[in-house]
């Protein structure tokens, strides 16, 4: 059974700081590329950062380019997502997936609100 325990959002101000986790179970975590998404009332869900599975290698949207590092421990089978100098438009609920060829799972939601 998969499941995912994510943590970490909140209220804070602009430009300040936090740090999301995605704990999983159920699924080979190593094998998956794993992502945040985030999506804002009355807007689309959009991918925020992606890491692969082995390597590494990530992928930013261009509005947390520089502000937003995602990161995985295999050995926890979590992954992270911080976020620096937030700003109000960044206020949405955060997803965390895993992806894998035709395999997606989603976690239930973190509210992060940015609001001064």
């Amino acid at each position: 059974q998969v499941q995912f325990v994510e943590s970490g959002g909140g209220l804070v101000q602009p430009g300040g700081s936090l740090r999301l986790s995605c704990a999983a179970s159920g699924f080979m975590f190593s094998m998956y590329a794993m992502g945040w998404y985030r999506q804002a009332p009355g807007k689309e869900r959009e991918l925020v950062a992606s890491i692969s599975g082995v390597g590494g290698t990530t992928n930013y949207a261009n509005s947390v380019k520089g502000r937003f590092t995602i990161s995985r421990d295999n050995a926890k089978n979590t992954v992270y997502l911080q976020m620096n100098s937030l700003k109000l438009e960044d206020t949405a609920v955060y997803y965390c997936n895993a992806l894998r060829g035709p395999s997606a799972y989603w976690g239930q939601g973190t509210q992060v609100t940015v609001s001064s």
